[in-house]
């Protein structure tokens, strides 16, 4: 009952407050102002993503102990969102996002936190710190690059979290289970307000902040200190925005948009997986679920590959992903093929 309070806690918090951010973000002019490259025909209001943050923050106050352990989780988290937040309102240069990105995950590395899914050290303190700002702020862009429908970051981001609680738990971290479980909580208190038709919008901010949450989770949490096979189940887990975010950038250096990594935060285009969706003929919900039912799809080879006792077993978890992932290549050249025009259906 115990560990119920805070999860229920931040699902209320998200859920009742939403409608005051949505109010608030009217009476400022903090909106999404419909362009070329959107979806959406009407202003938007933003601040989405604050509620999110003030219902994690809440769920995690009935477990002080917790809060402590992930301290610098959720301070790196507070400038992310401070960074997005200042974006939002009045936009920021691209400089400055990725340095704000990089000093929140450096806050992360500095509380002692880094990649632990390397077995026995591999490449050593440099290497760990390395690889941890990489996937760090490539998490974290990924989800704000996945949040071009309605309910598409939020949803997948509770999927995901709701994976990465049952794998902790599996492997009996119960601090990394319950702050995952009130990050999805927090999104399912959202999402009655973004999801289709969407009344209000994460904002940058919200987006990169739960991209930077499910980030600290993966890196915080012990995946394959006994099982070269596990090294997977993080990546697994965030598969879909991390072979979204990799596959849309190779095409577009190949299609020469972009050359450096500035153009590569810069850079907008209706070319992601669920717009190729969209494109092969889906609505904007069937888009939607079809990327809800696959992130689930890797989730389950995650949580297969955290449980399997045998090697093999793991590695067929993984080859079974593999496919997963070949079949989503295949609907994006082919979604980018179909790509004659963009009038998204209702």
């Amino acid at each position: 009952m115990n560990t119920l309070i805070p999860i229920l806690v931040s699902f209320l918090v998200v859920y009742f407050s939403t409608p005051l951010f949505k109010n608030l973000a009217l009476k400022l002019n903090i909106l999404d102002v419909p362009d070329d490259r959107k979806t959406h025909k009407n202003s938007i209001p933003l601040l989405g993503g604050v509620a999110i943050y003030i219902g994690v923050i809440s769920g995690l106050l009935f477990s002080l102990a917790d809060f402590r352990l992930l301290f610098g989780i959720l301070i790196g988290g507070i400038i992310i969102l401070i960074i997005g937040l200042i974006d939002d309102i009045r936009g920021l240069s691209v400089k400055i996002r990725l340095l704000g990105q990089l000093i929140a995950a450096l806050v992360i590395i500095g509380f002692g936190m880094r990649i632990s899914f390397l077995p026995n050290n591999l490449w050593g303190d440099a290497g760990e710190v390395i690889l941890t700002l990489i996937w760090v702020v490539g998490i974290t862009n990924a989800l704000n690059y996945l949040d071009g429908i309605d309910g598409l970051a939020a949803g997948t981001t509770a999927m995901s979290a709701l994976c990465f609680s049952i794998i902790s738990y599996l492997t009996n971290q119960p601090q990394i289970c319950l702050i995952a479980l009130i990050l999805m909580a927090g999104c399912l208190g959202f999402l009655p307000y973004n999801f289709k038709q969407a009344k209000i919008f994460l904002g940058d901010a919200g987006s990169t902040f739960i991209g930077f949450m499910l980030a600290g989770i993966s890196v915080v949490g012990d995946w394959a200190s006994d099982n070269v096979v596990r090294l997977a189940i993080p990546i697994l887990i965030l598969g879909v925005p991390i072979f979204d975010m990799i596959f849309t950038t190779i095409m577009r250096i190949k299609e020469k948009k972009i050359s450096t990594l500035l153009e590569w935060l810069s850079y907008g285009d209706r070319d992601h997986f669920h717009h190729r969706l969209v494109n092969l003929g889906l609505r904007p919900i069937g888009a939607v679920f079809f990327i809800y039912f696959v992130t689930l799809a890797l989730g389950i080879s995650a949580i297969i590959i955290s449980y399997a006792k045998e090697t093999f077993e793991g590695v067929l978890a993984i080859l079974q992903a593999a496919i997963i992932f070949e079949a989503i290549a295949v609907l994006m050249v082919v979604g980018g093929r179909h790509r004659s025009g963009w009038n998204i259906p209702d």
